[in-house]
C-alpha cells in the first residue's frame, strides 16, 4: 500500500477546489466566507482554515468511496 504524503493530499484538495466556479463562496461557519482562490491559498499554507477544508474534502471522498453519497 502506497503512503500518501500531506503535501499530496493538499495538492488533491487544491485540484478539487480549482474545479469550483470562480464566483462561488464557501461559508466556514463563524470563520466567514471564502472564495475559491482564498481557500486554495489557505490549503497551500496549511493554516487552520486550510486544514479544515482538507478534512472536509477527505471525508467527502471517503464517503463517496464507501457509497454513502450514491442514490439508491
Amino acid at each position: 500500500m502506497k503512503i500518501i504524503s500531506d503535501k499530496d493530499i493538499r495538492n488533491l484538495v487544491i485540484a478539487r477546489l480549482r474545479a469550483l466556479s470562480s464566483g462561488r463562496k464557501i461559508s466556514m461557519g463563524s470563520n466567514g466566507e471564502f472564495s475559491k482562490d482564498e481557500l486554495i491559498k489557505r490549503v497551500a499554507k496549511n493554516d487552520d482554515i486550510g486544514k479544515k477544508i482538507t478534512e472536509i474534502q477527505l471525508q467527502y471522498l471517503k464517503s463517496l468511496k464507501q457509497g454513502f453519497l450514491l442514490a439508491d
